[in-house]
């Protein structure tokens, strides 16, 4: 397991510097566009090459490529494993080109349907929005080919257990659109918000370019030499037929994101904004760990599968739920609590106002309470993949698709953007109980009756630290209000928040904690000597 933690504390690196980078994005555009339409425009533009990246690259293939590496790495060796690498890359670019031209050409005529649109009732403020989401997403497109390929790319070097380059390939976009947006609106590049936007558009496009650039490179320095090759022998036809299946069960996260934000953007000018921000700092605890653990266990699982090592499958998914559990659930609970100065201090200033804070807050703890379910749900998922079980997650994918859906439509009239945030919530729910009692009927030693206990302590744990954290924040009232004393505040709360649950979990005897300090002592170790 030292093995395992080293490259789980290499990806949550990486990826920790990803999310704060892409927090850091999403704290310049609030800052340059605020809430305005413009920016929700932006974010809904922006999840649709997403949604179909999520289609065609980092989950379907991914979920389908590594374990049939894994068989050519056991029967051809590398060579027979490149070669198939060369087959995915060529036909996942004539199909990313074609998807891409497709609907470049479909997004162009929105006008058109606008006008439809308005002749049979639409407001004139809505189709508006809709025109700008359209228009946004024809620049945007292109982006899906850079990432859909760095998504076949990274899922190869992740099963020759290189993680490093996978996990930084986000930051190269977030640098790229920090950087190209920062100079628009601070050096004066553009002139407007509109010059401004098409800078961040770019930078979007030159970002995917490093996206697929990076890992790509680290692929021919393993070994592998790119070849076009359209054939279509065992291997890619054994890909296909897991791919197809799996294409709406691994992207049904997007698929209902995309849902709420095409909802939030007839809804009003802000509600795809505050959504997209709410995301964010709910992925921000799921991107720095459980990602990285599901990263890192997916390929253990996969292999152990292969190999029929039911007992290893068993013990490494076991301890990579722990893990989640035992970091995610407090970090919900802290982000629930201390929604209001992470807002505050994050987005208020510029065009983003004191307004915006406040309509932010009921769906940040939305989110915040759907975030150990969806930490669960992005294991789980793996351990189906793993098994070559394609057809539960894609049930499930379903089930939570139908409750997003017809939720949002009920919730979002009495509730606006707050509703669309419980339906996307319950929906993560609803597929995390599912796949779970699927997962216990398929392999009885996965069942969460194994893990129930940890987690039972877990969350008294939170929920006493929460408690804590809630009381030592209803004490800064007490104190002038202002920036600085919200950032110190922040700083003492999460501090001391975090040692309290470290005492809890040794006081509870919580499994999995060993495996979190050894984590931490393994990234401490560099830098004391």
């Amino acid at each position: 397991m030292s093995k395992n933690l080293k490259h789980i504390g290499i990806v949550a690196s990486a990826t920790l510097l990803s999310r704060v980078l892409g927090l850091g994005r999403d704290v310049l555009t609030t800052a340059v566009f605020g809430t305005s339409a413009l920016n929700s425009a932006f974010v809904t533009a922006f999840t649709l090459p997403n949604l179909f990246r999520r289609l065609l690259g980092e989950g379907a293939l991914t979920a389908a490529l590594v374990p049939t590496l894994h068989d050519e790495m056991a029967k051809k060796h590398r060579d027979g494993a490149f070669a198939l690498v060369s087959q995915v890359a060529s036909w996942l670019l004539v199909v990313t080109v074609t998807v891409v031209a497709s609907s470049m050409l479909a997004l162009s005529q929105a006008g058109r349907v606008a006008e439809w649109a308005a002749d049979r009732g639409i407001s004139a403020e809505t189709a508006q929005r809709w025109v700008q989401g359209a228009d946004l997403a024809v620049v945007l497109f292109p982006y899906l080919i850079f990432v859909c390929l760095a998504a076949a790319f990274s899922a190869t070097l992740q099963t020759l257990n290189r993680f490093l380059e996978p996990a930084l390939s986000p930051i190269w976009l977030n640098i790229s659109m920090i950087t190209l947006l920062a100079g628009a609106a601070y050096f004066g590049w553009a002139h407007g918000l509109d010059g401004a936007m098409r800078w961040l558009c770019a930078g979007v496009l030159i970002g995917g370019f490093f996206q697929m650039t990076v890992p790509a490179i680290a692929l021919m320095r393993e070994g592998w030499r790119p070849r076009f090759d359209l054939g279509a022998g065992d291997a890619l036809r054994g890909i296909v037929r897991l791919m197809v299946p799996t294409l709406f069960g691994s992207a049904i996260y997007l698929v209902n994101m995309a849902v709420s934000r095409l909802l939030g953007l007839s809804l009003n000018d802000n509600a795809a904004s505050l959504l997209n921000l709410a995301t964010r700092l709910m992925e921000l605890p799921i991107g720095v760990f459980a990602v990285a653990v599901s990263t890192v266990v997916f390929p253990l699982i996969a292999k152990y599968a292969a190999q029929g090592d039911h007992t290893n499958l068993v013990g490494s998914y076991r301890k990579g739920m722990r893990l989640i559990l035992v970091i995610n659930t407090p970090a919900a609970m802290g982000l629930a609590v201390l929604a209001t100065p992470i807002v505050r201090l994050l987005f208020e200033r510029g065009a983003f106002t004191e307004t915006d804070t406040r309509l932010m807050l009921p769906i940040m703890a939305v989110f915040a309470l759907g975030l150990p379910f969806f930490s669960f749900v992005n294991l789980i998922l793996r351990a189906f993949y793993a098994q070559k079980d394609t057809t539960t997650p894609v049930r499930a994918a379903f089930l939570s698709f139908a409750v997003n859906l017809g939720l949002s439509l009920v919730l979002m009239g009495p509730l606006s953007t707050v509703g669309l945030a419980i339906a996307s919530n319950v929906a993560v729910v609803v597929q995390a109980w599912y796949l779970q009692v699927q997962l216990a009927r398929k392999q009885p030693a996965l069942a969460f009756r194994h893990l129930a206990k940890d987690a039972a302590k877990v969350l008294l744990a939170s929920l006493l630290m929460g408690a804590a954290v809630a009381a030592g924040w209803w004490c800064r009232g007490l104190a002038p209000a202002g920036a600085l004393t919200d950032a110190l505040a922040l700083v003492l709360l999460i501090s001391a928040g975090v040692l309290l649950y470290a005492g809890l979990a040794w006081v509870f005897k919580i499994q999995g904690r060993e495996d979190v300090v050894a984590l931490l002592r393994r990234r401490l170790k560099p830098a004391n000597g």
